[in-house]
């Protein structure tokens, strides 16, 4: 099941990387997709004056940017035989020239080595939530210790059954996608979960003449319906790949109540994830808060690797001018 034409994947030199280009390489040649490898180097704005004003910063950004394209080159050099890979070295933050880059050329997926940033930068905004938050595709976050197959996959949905929403659904419907032909392609596992919440147990337990009573059959009945939305993705599913592929796959269904971020992520460890794909949804309002504080959490909390998907139609605050990023 083809997915990806045109993959990015973005170096880091300060972690083994071997892992993860390797599984990008790999599955860019499962899906017959076209991969470039970038780097992007800090801008130096200030005239450096060396060996008595011989060099400048004109010319330290040049040699800067040679020497990571070289770096590039014996970083692919092992793969060259298997598929060709384009190279490229951007100058500027690293965030705003990755997604500028998805804009310009129109990638579908873009491959990253996760950071492990300090307090201070998970709290003010690291290049990986920057990402997660505003990157128009799908963000493959893999971890240093990334496996060549997975063993685990878990496809995190959510929907509201108060309310009926086309984007939800859809976004829920390229979560079961993607993480299925990721499970057929590694003979992994696929679990399907869904945490679900009850607004109006307090408020019955006040109010009713018998509480027990009132509130386990609330309950019950809450439990039914995200059974029932959660069985019917997994139909959906079934009907998009086939029954062949869905009976060799046979998905393992998972419905817990509790607040997302702690059920998903302690689900995660449970069962010993490779990888979490999840949603971003923009719930906020706010321009440039385009992630759930949910997905947020789970990110930073969960030891494995995760893939986060926007909603359609999202459009992201970065620009391809310089000077136009909003939030």
């Amino acid at each position: 099941m083809k997915r990806f034409k045109s993959i990015l994947y973005v170096s880091d030199g300060s972690v083994d990387q071997t892992p993860a280009l390797a599984r990008a390489v790999t599955l860019a040649e499962n899906n017959q997709a076209e991969l470039t490898v970038i780097d992007v180097i800090p801008r130096i704005t200030a005239d450096i004056g060396l060996f008595g004003g011989e060099t400048n910063s004109a010319d330290l950004q040049e040699a800067m940017a040679r020497e990571r394209r070289q770096r590039l080159e014996l970083l692919v050099k092992p793969h060259s035989g298997r598929l060709k890979i384009k190279l490229d070295v951007f100058i500027g933050t690293v965030f705003l020239e990755i997604i500028r880059a998805v804009l310009r050329h129109g990638y579908d997926l873009v491959i990253k080595t996760a950071e492990n940033p300090d307090f201070m930068e998970r709290l003010f905004g690291s290049d990986d939530m920057h990402l997660l938050r505003k990157c128009p595709c799908p963000v493959w976050l893999m971890k240093p210790y990334e496996k060549s197959n997975y063993s685990n996959i878990l496809a995190a949905v959510d929907f509201d059954l108060r309310r009926s929403c086309v984007e939800e659904q859809s976004l829920n419907q390229q979560i079961l996608e993607l993480s299925a032909s990721l499970a057929l392609s590694d003979f992994a596992s696929l679990h399907l979960a869904h945490a679900w919440e009850t607004i109006a147990e307090g408020k019955i337990q006040t109010w009713s003449r018998n509480p027990a009573a009132a509130v386990a059959t609330y309950l019950e009945g809450e439990r039914l319906r995200h059974q029932a939305g959660l069985y019917q993705l997994g139909e959906w599913l079934r009907s998009r790949i086939g029954t062949e592929a869905y009976d060799y796959l046979s998905p393992r269904f998972h419905l817990r109540k509790g607040e997302a971020r702690r059920v998903i992520t302690a689900m995660a460890g449970e069962l010993g994830a490779d990888l979490v794909v999840m949603g971003t949804v923009a719930r906020t309002g706010i321009s440039g808060l385009i992630i759930g504080n949910t997905a947020e959490a789970i990110f930073e909390q969960v030891r494995c690797s995760v893939l986060a998907l926007k909603p359609p139609g999202f459009v992201s605050p970065v620009k391809l001018t310089e000077y136009s990023f909003q939030g």
